[in-house]
């Protein structure tokens, strides 16, 4: 379907109502908290707040690795930060966030709390604090990790707004969006021609974070497009989705703060090991892996 209206914009552009869409009632163009709420703190070092989007994924697959290697010290607590009744815009979540996006974390490990924001800013961290999971090619590894957090609003912002959240379909905005989204799968599928993981041997956080948005969106788990962006024939993007989607770490990263799909995929906060229960752990884990 074509625009066949055309818009004029204004000489200053005002905020006079809501923008439309699936997200239009907590879209605004201002920063800062709309209420009072205070943080809820566990037991443990890390304090994670936040939802299980692809952003959100990254950081609870990462922990779940850490821990599953032994790090006895990555052991979190994961709240539920629910965006769509605006809880990202609480006065404690926007103290650790100013940006009021998830996922959020607090550090409390060393002598004074640290808060990092940014999904990949956040797995650097970890890795770096952790001595893990960045490869000894640490440059390819940046710019991978870099290439997702420039990219990844391309596809979310720009290919699923249009696509499955605006209000109206237009095809200026799905076909310029979908061409990007294709351009990038295509620099992706090429990468991995020739190597297992997105650095080359060794699994890392550019993996971490390209996984759940783009391996998310091959198996059509994001915006129900796998079809029409004919993602099948991505076939070295699909080995790699299908290989780190079978790691049992992973299966519970993307359990953590997720309030829906399937019940038993649901773990709505995680504060031990062992809230995930045993049929689902089985499940999960069935040669009893860490």
């Amino acid at each position: 379907m074509s625009d066949s209206s055309e818009y004029t914009p204004p000489k200053v552009w005002k905020w006079e109502s809501e923008s439309g869409g699936r997200f239009a009632s907590i879209n605004r163009p201002i920063a800062g908290p709309t209420h009072d709420k205070i943080l809820p703190v566990g037991k443990h070092p890390f304090q994670l707040y936040s939802l299980a989007t692809p952003n959100g994924v990254k950081v609870t697959v990462m922990l779940e690795e850490l821990l599953a290697l032994g790090h006895k010290g990555a052991e979190y607590d994961a709240w539920l930060i629910n965006i769509g009744d605006g809880d990202q815009f609480g006065s404690g979540f926007v103290e650790v966030n100013p940006n009021s996006k998830i996922p959020a974390l607090m550090d409390h490990s060393g002598d004074a709390p640290v808060r990092v924001f940014e999904s990949g800013a956040i797995l650097l961290h970890l890795a770096e604090k952790f001595g893990e999971f960045i490869p000894e090619n640490r440059a390819e590894c940046m710019s991978w990790l870099f290439w997702l957090m420039g990219s990844a609003p391309y596809l979310g912002g720009g290919f699923g707004h249009f696509y499955a959240y605006a209000p109206e379909k237009f095809e200026y905005p799905i076909n310029r969006f979908a061409m990007e989204t294709k351009r990038q799968l295509d620099v992706l599928d090429r990468n991995l021609a020739d190597r297992a993981f997105m650095c080359g041997d060794d699994y890392s956080i550019a993996d971490m974070a390209i996984w759940p948005w783009y391996g998310a969106l091959v198996k059509n788990r994001v915006y129900e497009a796998a079809e029409f962006l004919d993602t099948a024939s991505y076939q070295h993007v699909n080995r790699w989705a299908d290989e780190i989607g079978e790691r049992p770490a992973v299966k519970r990263g993307v359990m953590v703060n997720r309030p829906f799909g399937a019940p038993e995929g649901q773990l709505h906060e995680r504060h031990d090991a062992g809230d995930f229960d045993t049929q689902t752990q089985d499940k999960l884990n069935p040669e009893g892996q860490a």
